[in-house]
């Protein structure tokens, strides 16, 4: 990466969601997507078992929309997501089966993006914009 100025970012040292209702937020990390936190005092969940971020990026909320509901603005009976986030999976249509099975509310389910990306769409409970993906182009790289 291009070092500009003095600050010269290398890399997404980290990412995650500031939670107000830690059993929600639990409910869906750890036991909907499985993810193997370490738990701290107070209830800090870490880990540092998954593979870094491969894009980090300033989506405008009309782009995101347009993905989730086919239209450039975002519905007013929907919170507006303050950030996205994504999780790249084998199978997008069996993880929405199960994450629709577990309560959660699909935006979009397992549509193929212009650039070939398949993706399903939820909000989290901390009203993150949610992403199961298959991503063809970054699994290439690897």
């Amino acid at each position: 990466m291009e070092r500009i100025g003095n600050i010269g970012i290398v890399f997404i040292a980290g990412f995650g969601p500031i939670v107000r209702d830690a059993e929600a937020s639990r409910k869906l990390y750890c036991d909907s997507l499985g993810i193997p936190f370490k738990e701290e005092s107070g209830g800090y969940l870490h880990t540092e078992a998954l593979a870094g971020a491969n894009s980090f990026a300033l989506w405008p909320l009309s782009h995101a929309a347009q993905s989730c509901f086919g239209r450039q603005s975002w519905p007013d009976d929907i919170p507006v997501p303050q950030a996205w986030l994504e999780f790249d999976v084998d199978d997008v249509e069996q993880a929405t089966a199960e994450l629709e099975a577990r309560g959660y509310r699909m935006l979009v389910k397992s549509r193929l993006e212009p650039w070939g990306q398949t993706v399903s769409r939820f909000l989290s409970p901390e009203g993150l914009l949610v992403g199961i993906t298959f991503t063809p182009g970054m699994r290439e790289k690897k």
